[in-house]
């Protein structure tokens, strides 16, 4: 039996038109708005974002799903053949400045799309997403549970799981729970961070070894620090070397980033 285009790509369309303003209320689209919306699919999302947004940019990977989209889409929504996880949001949007982000992101996609227009200007004024449980319970995880994918979203929004959404939402129904969330975003990183690629630099160094001590892993991880030199850092901004990286808070991060970097 053939396979009906999408469906390769691991897309499970869905269909239930609640969870659809779920996720469009978490996005906060309103009249006049701009959205990006990523792997429209067959577009049940899409026309109900063009009924509340001014303009509908839809990107979607499957080029067969793309072309039938241009087809029967209204005139407000422009739609995009592209990866998501390689284009740049300037080259979306044209002329505008301020938008939204709205979703229903695959599990192996989830976390790269994200970071591409967090981490990317302009960023998106708010974001609503559809993803698998579990990669929202990532996201939104408190210290004792984060990891590198939940610091890079909270060091630019702050995340929180609107609803859960059964499988028989969706069509073919996944074999998993998904999760619609919403991030509030910031207008400058958290904490008042100032290159993000160093900071994220320092934080794989932590996470690299999640079992290890911190003053271990950042002794370990490619910083030129030495072991007695990682521990030193850590007790001057007063965190304990022997904690994991798991368990600080974004605040902390950041406190240790300053430190790393002299200040």
């Amino acid at each position: 039996m053939s396979v009906p285009r999408g469906w390769r790509l691991g897309q499970h369309f869905l269909t239930d038109r609640n969870i659809l303003r779920a996720v469009a209320d978490a996005a906060r689209v309103r009249s006049g708005d701009t959205v990006i919306e990523v792997g429209p699919g067959r577009g049940a999302l899409t026309r109900l974002l063009a009924e509340r947004a001014a303009r509908v940019v839809a990107v979607e990977l499957d080029a067969a799903l793309a072309e039938q989209l241009r087809t029967s889409m209204p005139a407000n929504v422009e739609v995009v053949h592209a990866d998501a996880r390689e284009t740049a949001p300037v080259e979306l949007l044209g002329g505008a400045a301020a938008y939204k982000l709205a979703a229903n992101l695959p599990y192996y996609a989830a976390l790269p799309i994200l970071r591409r227009f967090l981490e990317d200007t302009p960023r998106p004024d708010a974001v609503g997403v559809l993803v698998q449980l579990e990669v929202a319970e990532q996201l939104c995880a408190q210290p004792g549970d984060m990891s590198l994918a939940s610091l890079g979203v909270q060091l630019y929004g702050k995340p929180r799981i609107v609803r859960r959404v059964p499988p028989g939402a969706f069509n073919p129904p996944p074999k998993v729970t998904s999760a619609v969330v919403s991030i509030e975003v910031y207008d400058a990183p958290a904490e008042g961070i100032d290159d993000a690629r160093d900071f994220f630099r320092l934080a794989r160094a932590g996470f690299g070894t999640r079992r290890k001590q911190l003053g271990n892993a950042l002794a370990g991880g490619g910083l030129g620090l030495t072991a007695f030199e990682a521990r030193r850092l850590l007790d001057w901004v007063g965190i304990d070397p022997t904690r994991r990286a798991q368990t600080l808070s974004v605040a902390e991060w950041a406190a240790l980033y300053r430190g790393w970097r002299g200040g």
